[in-house]
């Protein structure tokens, strides 16, 4: 029987987690409630590059150290960094779970930023933000972003650019992991063959030095800006991006959008893949997504064609949307991809890293348990 349990500590930690009693595998997670919305606009990137900077070594650990301390028990260490949020996580065999939470909690506690270590790692992130730029599939998204979302700090690129890393100091990344690595900011979430008190113990250990944050920031909610905008590249296909504001985490439609993004462009039954790709042959990659933030959402169609059809995949496109606006959606559609939306929730649950996910996301946005079968 899967049990959930939430317990809150005195220095603001929230600490959740799902026993999973057959797993023989334990997914822990430090989250950190910031991410390149909460940064200052001189200070772009940020926490991205704190995200990095905390792997070259702790107080305790060097580079290799770090690297080595959960690999040697068949475990994975890895971390990523999202416009809301930063997660630093562990999948490890159920009897070391302690070693894993240990590590995290190194991790985001015990940084230690060597000089050379800080230029070396600026270079690598300038070499990241370069691959970004030729992946055009991965760039379209930024610009899409930057463009509809304006002055928005949602709308930032999660690496920076070029001018805002080469400006970062040590001194400013050194404040940043004091100010938002606190307990107020912090969910360690678990999942697996788990007994919760003493995970609660575990971090009550590693953790209880962190304090609470002095005040909650508040962010606005952004505005979705309309435009149109063609960017000349020299490369073999014509990229195609096309957005617009969609339902929120928190929107009490957010079940519906889902349902509608999977039929749209979701997978290879979607009526995009179908009747663009399958029929018509005028594209190899098209599909839609569905970017949820805790107050504001975006659903997005991308295309990839050769430049000669690219007219007919934007009709294509548009007559989709029209169809499905003036049509409607049969009964028979809608019983079908509330099925394939169900039964992807039901796989992912049985996934020990996605149930860790899925609870701190939870309680991140809503603040309490919400389980697969609701």
């Amino acid at each position: 029987m899967i049990r959930f349990k939430k317990t809150k500590l005195k220095n603001g930690i929230r600490v959740v987690s799902e026993n999973h009693p057959q797993s023989h595998a334990a997914s822990i997670g430090i989250w950190i409630l910031t991410g390149t919305r909460d940064e200052d606009s001189q200070e772009l990137g940020i926490s991205h590059f704190l995200e990095h900077m905390v792997f070259k070594g702790t107080k305790t650990r060097s580079a290799f150290q770090i690297a080595k301390s959960l690999e040697v028990l068949g475990g994975e260490l890895n971390a990523f960094t999202t416009r809301e949020y930063t997660c630093f996580h562990a999948l490890i065999l159920k009897n070391h779970w302690s070693r894993g939470l240990e590590v995290l909690s190194d991790l985001v506690s015990n940084m230690s930023i060597k000089k050379d270590d800080f230029h070396v790692e600026k270079s690598v992130i300038v070499q990241e933000i370069s691959m970004t730029e030729d992946d055009i599939e991965e760039l379209i998204y930024d610009i899409y972003f930057a463009r509809a979302l304006g002055k928005s700090s949602l709308g930032r690129s999660i690496l920076g650019n070029v001018e805002s890393i080469s400006r970062i100091t040590q001194k400013q990344v050194l404040r940043y992991y004091r100010e938002k690595y606190c307990g107020n900011n912090i969910i360690v979430s678990g999942a697996g063959d788990l007994d919760h008190q003493e995970l609660v113990e575990g971090v009550e250990k590693f953790l209880s030095g962190k304090v609470k944050r002095r005040s909650k920031i508040v962010h606005s909610k952004p505005r979705h800006r309309s435009f149109r905008e063609v960017i000349a590249r020299p490369v073999e296909q014509t990229h195609f991006l096309f957005g617009l504001p969609c339902s929120s985490f928190k929107d009490k439609l957010r079940f519906e959008a889902l349902i509608f993004n999977t039929l749209l462009g979701g997978g290879m039954t979607s009526r995009l893949y179908q009747r663009i790709r399958e029929k018509r042959g005028l594209v190899y990659s098209i599909h839609s997504n569905l970017n949820t933030f805790i107050d504001f959402g975006l659903l997005s169609v991308y295309a990839a064609c050769d430049p000669k059809n690219m007219k007919k995949v934007v009709r294509g496109i548009a007559a989709e949307l029209k169809q499905i606006r003036k049509r409607k959606i049969t009964q028979g559609e809608l019983d079908l991809f509330k099925t394939q939306v169900c039964g992807s929730i039901l796989l992912g649950a049985d996934e020990i890293e996605g149930r860790m996910q899925s609870i701190a996301i939870n309680e991140m946005v809503f603040g309490k348990y919400k389980p697969v079968e609701s």
